[in-house]
C-alpha cells in the first residue's frame, strides 16, 4: 500500500476527490491530510470520511520538524498539494525527491506564481481575454508554480464566460485527471 499526504489549505473539495478515487484501491490510500489552517473545510471532509487531519502553525510548517514526523508516522510515500497556499521548506522538498506534486488551475507558465491561485487565476484568464485555460500538474520545487511539469490538459474560455464559468471548467479537469496523474506516478515508485 503506497500512502498519500494530501496538504490543502480550503474547502478540501480536490483532497475529497482523492480520497473518494483510492478509497476502493488496493495499492493506494490517502493516509492524512495535513493543513496550515485548522478552521479549513478540508478537516471536515476528510473526518466525513474516515481520514485523519492535522492543523500547524507557519512557524511550525517552515521549520519542518514536526511536518516530517507526521508524514513520517503515516509512512507517507508521496505528497500530493490540492489547494495549498504555502512555500514547501526545503527540508521537506529534499525528504520527498521527486514524490511531491501540485496542481494549478492554469497552463503554466501562464498565471502561476505567489498569489495566483484560484479565483486570481480564472479572473485574470478572463480579464485577460484567453480563449484557452487548464490545469498543470508539476512537480513541487522551493519557487511556487516553477517545477517541471507532468501534465497539463486544457479547456476552452467562451467569450461570455465569467470567472466563476472558468472555475467550474477548471474544477472538472481538476476532479478527472489529477487522481489519475498520481496513479500513474505511483506505478512507477
Amino acid at each position: 500500500m503506497k500512502n498519500i499526504a494530501v496538504f490543502a489549505s480550503g474547502s478540501g473539495s480536490n483532497a475529497e476527490n482523492l480520497i473518494r478515487y483510492f478509497n476502493d484501491s488496493a495499492m493506494i490510500r490517502v493516509a492524512v491530510i495535513l493543513s496550515n489552517k485548522p478552521d479549513a473545510g478540508v478537516h471536515e471532509r476528510a473526518e466525513r470520511l474516515g481520514v485523519p487531519s492535522f492543523a500547524f502553525t507557519n512557524v511550525e510548517f517552515n521549520e519542518g520538524a514536526l511536518i516530517l514526523q507526521k508524514l513520517s508516522e503515516y509512512k507517507t510515500h508521496f505528497i500530493v498539494l490540492a489547494g495549498f497556499l504555502l512555500r514547501i521548506s526545503a527540508d521537506i522538498i529534499r525528504a520527498y525527491p521527486g514524490r511531491m506534486i501540485n496542481i494549478h488551475p492554469s497552463l503554466l507558465p501562464a498565471y502561476g506564481g505567489k498569489g495566483m491561485y484560484g479565483d486570481y487565476v480564472h479572473k485574470a484568464v478572463v480579464a485577460a481575454g484567453e480563449t484557452r485555460t487548464g490545469i498543470t500538474v508539476h512537480y513541487v520545487n522551493e519557487r511556487y508554480d516553477e517545477g517541471a511539469v507532468i501534465f497539463q490538459e486544457d479547456c476552452p474560455v467562451l467569450p461570455l464566460d465569467t470567472a466563476d464559468d472558468v472555475a467550474a471548467k477548471v474544477h472538472e479537469l481538476e476532479y478527472a485527471y489529477y487522481p489519475r496523474v498520481i496513479e500513474e506516478l505511483l506505478s512507477r515508485i
